[in-house]
């Protein structure tokens, strides 16, 4: 099997880490925007580096991995799909619904496959809490709690491209809030304070976020993000049940500190970021592409399950701007066949 990979940044390198070393994959060819980042990589890997995207359709793949900038993965989704090629992609398809929406629709008239890159669904923490949810161990689940707390802030040049809080950060909670119960989320009611740094002011942004959702079984659930966590990179998520509770990503090095006498120490070496934190995740889903293209298993998260999260993202940013709860039935994308 060959495989182009499109955007050899950290994301991109690390999945062009274990591709080149999985035992399906012949060969790689590796393309970036910076021509000397994609060569250096492809040296480094024994790999061969293209000099644009069009030498990755016209020298022959079996499939993509998509680790662009946001702003080009609806227009390389299409390339791919006209192209009859199976993708990967990181989230989000796009940064606004229409575009989603169009992507999606290409590659479903093609017939082909997209893979989106919600990594936490192969987490060994939130795999088992979906366990936990569906065997029934906690009873009715009446409460959620997840948040992502990044250590430091992205650059301010940055910012601008990222899509804001809700959809480069939160997205990762509401799909796998969706994903681990089974339940769609109905309504959000969200906030954010951008009292930090003047760049996330400058940028439109916020630095910290929060929301409400509700599912359409009447659970409720928050959601809480920020970039500015010194302690560490935190990523949990709390599942209370009228029979029990668990937590995901609570282990030795969750950067928090108890003050109770006798609570556990802080952690000696907290997270620091998500490509540690979710190291064997992003490998597993990678693993689980090659098996989709071999036709070895079904695609375990495709462009509809993006579409959802993201939808749940824009009813939170339409939320904090106009201070009031959003139904996601107000959004484009409500009912997808026809929205199509």
């Amino acid at each position: 099997m060959r495989i182009g990979v499109i955007g050899t940044g950290r994301i991109g390198t690390i999945h062009a880490n274990t591709l080149s070393r999985h035992r399906d994959v012949g060969s790689l060819i590796l393309t970036d925007a910076d021509v000397a980042r994609a060569q250096e990589l492809a040296h480094r890997l024994g790999e061969t580096a293209a000099p644009g995207v069009d030498e990755i359709f016209r020298w022959g793949v079996d499939a993509v991995v998509i680790t662009t900038a946001t702003s080009a993965h609806a227009e390389l989704i299409g390339r791919a799909a006209r192209s009859g090629l199976p993708v990967f992609c990181e989230k989000p398809i796009a940064l606004d619904l229409p575009g989603t929406l169009h992507a999606i629709g290409e590659v479903e008239t093609a017939g082909t496959i997209l893979q989106m890159g919600f990594q936490r669904r192969f987490d060994a923490g939130y795999v088992g809490a979906r366990e936990a949810v569906r065997s029934g161990r906690l009873g009715r689940l009446h409460t959620v709690r997840a948040l992502t707390s990044d250590q430091s802030p992205p650059s301010a040049a940055w910012l601008p491209l990222s899509g804001g809080l809700y959809r480069d950060t939160l997205i990762h909670d509401f799909d796998v809030l969706r994903w681990v119960t089974g339940h769609e989320i109905v309504d959000v009611y969200a906030a954010g304070s951008d009292a930090g740094p003047a760049m996330f002011r400058a940028a439109g942004d916020v630095d910290t976020a929060a929301a409400v959702l509700t599912l359409d079984d009447g659970t409720l659930a928050t959601a809480t993000a920020t970039r500015l966590n010194g302690a560490g990179y935190d990523v949990r998520m709390e599942l209370a049940g009228e029979s029990d509770q668990i937590v995901v990503g609570l282990d030795d090095r969750t950067p928090i500190a108890s003050t109770e006498p006798t609570g556990p120490p802080a952690a000696d070496k907290p997270w620091s970021g998500f490509l540690e934190r979710f190291g064997p995740a992003y490998e597993a889903e990678l693993n689980a592409f090659v098996e989709v293209v071999r036709g070895e298993r079904a695609n375990p998260c495709d462009g509809r399950e993006a579409l959802q999260a993201l939808r749940v993202a824009e009813a939170c940013e339409l939320s904090r701007r106009e201070r009031r709860p959003v139904a996601l039935a107000e959004l484009l994308g409500g009912n997808s066949a026809a929205a199509l």
